[in-house]
């Protein structure tokens, strides 16, 4: 016990030089700290007398929101969690949505954690196994005796993780390839892509989505036509994997050029060079560019509304304007704030998980 208290008695002590060194070192320091904590108290009492104190937590529609000074209208996000998850997707068939998300998380935790053994064999069933049996399961197939769904009936969350997910798969080796491009010695090929990457990136995404959904039907032969929603997909990956490739072509940039001449000392071709030795020291360098594009692309999923695709943020927006019974002076900000919370949980899963893999792999080491 009396090395418990010993332990506690250095605990306290510790924190109590850190406050003194960081926070209270100075007048000016003090006065920073002070303010920030009324601030923060400030934020965290509005919120909590908000979404709690003077929150409404049930109620059948808005009428129950329609009380003065009423907070939150949480019955709303309730009522409505189905359709901001799925959408219109038939709720017979919502087990196929939710097995697709069970069979995406078993081979993605494992593929992320390190230690896991097994790594090419969960790679070949992320990148190849998994989206087939995703596809089926989604849009469905008579001879599986899967009912077809639509994607005029996809919505909310659903469209989102597709959007964001294929969007970040398929732009990743892209703007690799792109970055390699860029860089090459042969002329055409590096100017195809220098006009590309340009020409992409000086354009907003909504440009590129009407561009996919309204114009690339027109390039193609009369009888042929695609899903709106893979319009969407092959714009969005476009379009991000622009952004990549500049990611990507800054960690190449870093790499000494005595790592290139070594490799070819050891009489290595260009795919073994770029394979084995320059391109894993530059993805590690550049793994907060990575994460940020891959952020910037999440949350650019919600322009897919200006198409007629209903992501989260589309169908609560939606959900708000067209049903009156839930009309209510606070329903706008609660399904707003509902939104916004699940996109900044994402948002901060990612950032948190690059925070720890860059930490793993030291790539802020200096030597």
């Amino acid at each position: 016990m009396q090395r418990m208290r010993d332990m506690d008695r250095t605990s306290w002590q510790v924190a109590i030089q850190w406050a003194q060194v960081n926070l209270f070192s100075s007048w000016w320091s003090t006065a920073l700290t002070l303010f920030g904590l009324l601030i923060s108290y400030w934020i965290i009492h509005a919120v909590v007398d908000w979404a709690i104190i003077r929150a409404v937590f049930t109620g059948s529609d808005g009428s129950a929101c329609r009380v003065p000074g009423a907070g939150a209208c949480w019955p709303f996000i309730t009522n409505k969690f189905k359709l901001f998850m799925y959408g219109r997707y038939p709720l017979d068939e919502l087990w196929r949505v939710n097995l697709t998300y069970v069979l995406a998380l078993a081979g993605l935790v494992p593929l992320m954690l390190p230690g896991v053994p097994g790594k090419l064999w969960l790679s070949i069933y992320m990148l190849v196994v998994f989206p087939i049996i995703a596809y089926f399961l989604l849009t469905g197939a008579e001879w599986l005796g899967l009912p077809i769904v639509t994607t005029d009936l996809w919505g909310g969350l659903l469209v989102t993780l597709v959007v964001a997910c294929v969007g970040i798969a398929a732009s990743f080796p892209i703007g690799i390839v792109l970055a390699l491009a860029r860089r090459s010695e042969l002329p055409l090929i590096k100017w195809l892509a220098i006009i590309f990457i340009e020409f992409v990136r000086g354009v907003p995404l909504v440009t590129v989505l009407f561009f996919a959904s309204v114009m690339l039907p027109l390039f193609l032969p009369e009888n042929v036509t695609f899903d709106k929603l893979l319009r969407a997909l092959i714009g969005v990956a476009l379009f991000a994997a622009a952004y990549m490739a500049e990611v990507v072509r800054g960690g190449l940039q870093a790499i000494p050029r005595g790592q290139f001449e070594a490799a070819d000392a050891l009489g290595m071709s260009y795919p073994q060079k770029m394979g084995l030795i320059v391109l894993p020291q530059a993805l590690k360098l550049v793994i907060p560019g990575i994460v940020n594009s891959f952020i910037a692309l999440f949350k650019d999923t919600s322009l897919v509304l200006i198409i007629g695709l209903f992501d989260l943020l589309g169908i609560v927006k939606q959900a708000i304007q067209s049903d009156a019974k839930w009309f209510a002076p606070q329903t706008a900000a609660t399904g707003y704030v509902f939104a916004a919370f699940v996109f900044w949980l994402f948002c901060f899963g990612m950032s948190r998980y690059s925070a720890w893999l860059e930490t793993r792999l030291n790539s802020g080491q200096r030597h």
